[in-house]
C-alpha cells in the first residue's frame, strides 16, 4: 500500500524549524559574514571555499547571493547512488521522477520547474537533449565526481538559454600529491554489482586523474502486471582529465568522459521487451591566463554528444552540442568586472530530422562587496539563428544586518529556445516561441561555523510555456507542441543543518506550488510538501547515518485526475576507514521496504542494500 503522508502535513514545518532553529539559538558573536549556501550534510570540512557556478568565475561563499548547494566527494561515496539523479534528489529544491529504474527515463525538478528548464555542466561542458529537452539523467555516471554544485533561480543573464530554473554542474576528479591509485567493487541485492578502478596525481607541472567503472543490475519488474520479467540494467563509464601549468599564469587543461547505460524496460504492448542504449560523452579543453595581478582570462572550447536507441522498437535520437567561450575578469579590492563572448551551436539527428542553429552572445557582470553590503549584476544578450535576439538580466543584493545574519533579494530573467524536435518533429511546428520567466526571491540566512539555517521564497513566472496539445497544425493526428501554457512557480524553502554533541543534523523542507496558472491545476509529478533529514555520527572508526525522504501527493497528469500518493522512505548507511588503505561502505535504501510510485504505473525498487570496498595503496 502506497505510504501516504498527507496527514501528516500540519508537523512538516515544526519538523523542520527543529533541526534548523536550535542553530540560531546556538549562535555565539562574532562577526562572520552569512554563507548564503546549502552544506547538504554538516560533517564536510573539506567543502571547496569558493564557488564557481553562480557568476562562472570563483567567488568566496561569503560573496555568493545566490541560493546554493555544495555536495562533496564523501557524500558521493557515501550515497550508493547509481547516477547523479538519485543523489540530486535529496537535496533542496530538487524532485525525482522516473518511469522505472535507474536506466529509464528520468526527470529532474528544481523548484516545481521542468527537467529542461535546469541547465546542466560537466566540468564546464553543457549537457542537454535536442529532442526532449533537458539533461540525459539516466546516463550521467557517478564516476570520478569530485563535488557537485547547484544553484537555483533563474540564471540565463549569464548562461543564456536552458537556465530558467536554475544550473547544476557537476565536478570530476582533479589530480593533486602522488600517484595514488585504487580499486573497488561492490555488491547488492537485485544481482547488483559494481567494479570501479583508476589513479589520479601530480607530477611536477602535470596533473592526471583517470577512473573507469562498470555496474550491473538484474533489476526488478517495473511495470508489473503488464509484464512480469525483472528489467534490468548494464552501465559503463570513463572519465579522464589533465592539466598543464604552463608557468606562473598560463594553464592548459582538458577534460573528457563517456558512459553508457544499456536499460531493459517494458513496451507498451503487453510482453513486450524493450532495450534502451543511452551513451553520452563529453569533452572540454581550457586555456586561463593571469596577465596582470587583476586581469585574467579564460577560453574553453567544449563539446557533448548525447545518443539513444531502443530495440526492438526502433527509434533513435542524437544531440551535439559545442561551445566557445572566452571569459575575462577584472578584480580591484571589493569589486569584479566580467565580460564574456559564447558561441553556442545545437545539432539534433532524429529521422528524418537533420537540423541545426546557433547563438552568439556577450555577456556582462559586476560584483561588489564591501562592508555589510553585497551586490551582483549581469547582462546578456543571446542571438539566435532562428528567432533573433533575447535579453536577459539578473540584480541581486545582500545586506548583512548583524553577526552571522543576512538578508538577500533578486531579480532575474530567463528563456529557453524550443528543441529542434518540437520545431521540427512530426509533432512539431516550426513557428514555436521561446519560453519566458521572470523570477523574484527573497532570503533569510544565518551561519555560524559549521551550523547553517536558511529562508528563500521564490515566485518565478512562465510564459510561452511549451505542452503538447490536442491536434492542430502539425503533422501527427495524436497532437502538437503548443506555445500555450503559463506556469506560476512559487514556494519557500527552508533548510539548516546543525551538530548537536556528536550527531550531525542536517534537514530541509519545500512548500512549493507549481501550477498551471491557466487551468489552476497542480503540475504532473510535482508535490507540494518535500522533507529531507539527515542525520549521522561517528562511533569508533565508523560513520552511522540515516536519511528520511518524504514527499506530498502528487498528480501523474496535467487534469488533475490519476493521483500519486505521498511517500517517505528511509536510508540507511555506514561507514569505516580499515586500517589504512582500505575503506568500507553498506547502505539500505528504503528500508522499510514502501510501495510507492514516481510515475503511475512504474513500481520504484523497494528494500535495497549494497556493500562496497575500496583499496587505495600508499606509497
Amino acid at each position: 500500500m502506497t505510504h501516504r503522508l498527507n496527514r501528516f502535513r500540519p508537523v512538516w514545518l515544526p519538523l523542520a524549524f527543529s533541526c534548523a532553529l536550535p542553530a540560531a539559538w546556538a549562535q555565539s558573536p562574532g562577526t562572520s559574514r552569512p554563507e548564503s549556501v546549502t552544506v547538504a550534510q554538516i560533517d564536510a570540512p573539506a567543502l571547496p571555499d569558493t564557488v564557481v557556478t553562480a557568476t562562472r568565475t570563483a567567488q568566496p561563499l561569503t560573496d555568493v547571493l545566490a541560493d546554493v548547494t555544495l555536495i562533496d566527494r564523501q557524500q558521493v561515496e557515501r550515497s550508493g547512488a547509481v547516477n547523479i539523479a538519485d543523489l540530486l534528489q535529496r537535496q533542496p529544491g530538487l524532485e525525482l521522477s522516473r518511469n522505472g529504474g535507474p536506466g529509464s527515463t528520468t526527470s529532474l525538478f528544481m523548484r516545481g520547474a521542468e527537467t529542461r528548464f535546469t541547465a546542466v555542466y560537466i566540468d564546464g561542458v553543457r549537457v542537454d537533449t535536442q529532442s526532449t529537452g533537458g539533461a540525459p539523467w539516466e546516463s550521467i555516471s557517478l564516476n570520478q565526481v569530485e563535488r557537485i554544485e547547484i544553484v537555483r533561480g533563474p540564471a540565463a543573464a549569464v548562461y543564456g538559454s536552458d537556465a530558467m530554473a536554475g544550473v547544476i554542474q557537476i565536478f570530476t576528479r582533479k589530480g593533486d600529491g602522488p600517484f595514488t591509485p585504487y580499486v573497488g567493487a561492490g555488491f547488492g541485492n537485485q544481482g547488483t554489482r559494481k567494479f570501479e578502478a583508476g589513479f589520479s596525481g601530480q607530477s611536477g607541472a602535470v596533473d592526471y586523474a583517470l577512473g573507469a567503472t562498470h555496474a550491473r543490475s538484474d533489476g526488478f519488474d517495473s511495470r508489473p502486471g503488464t509484464n512480469p520479467d525483472r528489467d534490468g540494467y548494464r552501465s559503463n563509464a570513463l572519465t579522464g582529465r589533465v592539466g598543464v601549468q604552463l608557468n606562473d599564469a598560463q594553464r592548459l587543461e582538458a577534460s573528457g568522459t563517456y558512459s553508457r547505460m544499456k536499460a531493459q524496460y517494458d513496451g507498451y504492448k503487453p510482453g513486450l521487451d524493450d532495450l534502451g542504449d543511452n551513451r553520452l560523452a563529453t569533452l572540454g579543453a581550457a586555456w586561463s591566463a593571469q596577465w596582470t595581478k587583476s586581469y585574467s582570462t579564460r577560453f574553453t572550447v567544449t563539446e557533448s554528444r548525447q545518443r539513444y536507441e531502443t530495440t526492438p522498437d526502433p527509434y533513435r535520437t542524437e544531440t551535439t552540442l559545442r561551445n566557445y567561450l572566452f571569459q575575462n575578469e577584472w578584480r580591484s579590492g571589493g569589486h569584479l568586472v566580467t565580460a564574456a563572448l559564447e558561441r553556442r551551436e545545437d545539432h539534433l539527428k532524429n529521422d528524418p530530422i537533420d537540423q541545426g542553429r546557433h547563438q552568439n552572445a556577450i555577456a556582462l557582470g559586476y560584483g561588489f562587496t564591501g562592508g555589510a553590503h553585497t551586490l551582483q549584476v549581469n547582462l546578456r544578450h543571446d542571438r539566435d539563428s532562428e528567432f533573433g535576439g533575447e535579453s536577459t538580466g539578473g540584480l541581486a543584493y545582500g545586506y548583512s544586518f548583524a553577526p552571522g545574519w543576512r538578508v538577500t533579494a533578486a531579480v532575474g530573467t530567463a528563456f529557453r529556445v524550443p528543441t529542434l524536435y518540437q520545431r521540427f518533429s512530426m509533432y512539431g511546428q516550426p513557428a514555436l516561441q521561446p519560453e519566458e520567466g521572470r523570477n523574484v526571491e527573497l532570503g533569510l540566512h544565518w551561519s555560524q561555523g559549521a551550523s547553517r539555517f536558511a529562508v528563500v521564497a521564490y515566485r518565478n513566472k512562465v510564459r510561452n510555456l511549451i505542452t503538447f496539445g490536442a491536434a492542430g497544425p502539425c503533422g501527427s493526428t495524436f497532437g502538437c507542441y503548443e506555445n500555450t501554457g503559463r506556469a506560476r512557480l512559487q514556494g519557500v524553502t527552508i533548510s539548516g543543518a546543525h551538530k548537536f554533541g556528536g550527531l550531525n543534523l542536517s534537514a530541509s523542507l519545500d512548500l512549493q506550488d507549481p501550477k498551471d496558472a491557466n487551468t489552476g491545476k497542480q503540475l504532473a509529478r510535482r508535490a507540494k510538501q518535500l522533507f529531507k533529514l539527515n542525520a549521522d555520527t561517528r562511533v569508533g572508526d565508523w560513520t552511522l547515518g540515516a536519511e528520511w525522504l518524504a514527499a506530498g501527493k502528487r498528480w501523474d497528469n496535467a487534469a488533475n485526475t490519476n493521483k500519486l500518493g505521498g511517500y517517505g522512505i528511509v536510508n540507511l548507511y555506514a561507514s569505516a576507514t580499515l586500517a589504512r588503505e582500505w575503506t568500507l561502505l553498506a547502505r539500505i535504501d528504503n528500508i522499510g521496504d514502501r510501495d510507492y510510485q514516481l510515475a503511475r504505473g512504474y513500481a520504484t525498487a523497494g528494500r535495497t542494500f549494497y556493500l562496497g570496498v575500496r583499496w587505495t595503496p600508499r606509497f
